[in-house]
């Protein structure tokens, strides 16, 4: 049997020198990161917590991963079905929320994939794969949230 992938990233702080450091109040979040072979990225703290816009916080990332996971997912499971995709675009999102602990996570990720697939298509198939796809999708099965979708499926 074969050995289970494992994958390998970095993240580098400061992003930049001559950056605002602990212990000073206004310290910069600012960050690099990325994995081999792969152009890096910056990393900030959300504009919601203090931060600005110009990296990728960890709850954009988060809801990221499961939009792409689910993406690759569905046109994996829409190959093998033969359903011939033009175009797979999403516009997700996600609400923070306290646990029962009373810690902050996600209380829920939504996705809402428009799917264009070649006129003609089973259009009641092809949004069927969607449910498929968030079943074998790696990324929501390691969540503790939930990880709803909200398909549109159109014909071009």
């Amino acid at each position: 049997m074969a050995e289970d992938p494992v994958f390998e990233t970095f993240l580098a702080y400061p992003a930049q020198p001559g950056q605002i450091l602990p212990p000073e109040p206004d310290f910069s979040r600012d960050n690099r990161m990325g994995a081999a072979g792969h152009p890096e990225i910056p990393g900030a703290m959300p504009a919601a917590f203090g931060g600005h816009d110009r990296g990728y916080s960890p709850e954009d990332l988060m809801i990221l991963s499961l939009s792409e996971c689910h993406c690759l997912t569905y046109l994996r499971l829409a190959q093998k079905a033969r359903i011939a995709i033009r175009r797979y675009e999403d516009r997700a999102n996600g609400r923070l929320g306290k646990n029962a602990a009373g810690l902050t996570q996600f209380a829920e990720v939504v996705l809402h994939p428009r799917v264009t697939v070649a006129r003609g298509t089973d259009l009641a198939a092809a949004k069927a794969l969607h449910e498929r796809a968030h079943h074998h999708c790696f990324m929501a099965n390691s969540v503790n949230f939930p990880v709803r979708n909200e398909p549109e499926i159109v014909e071009e």
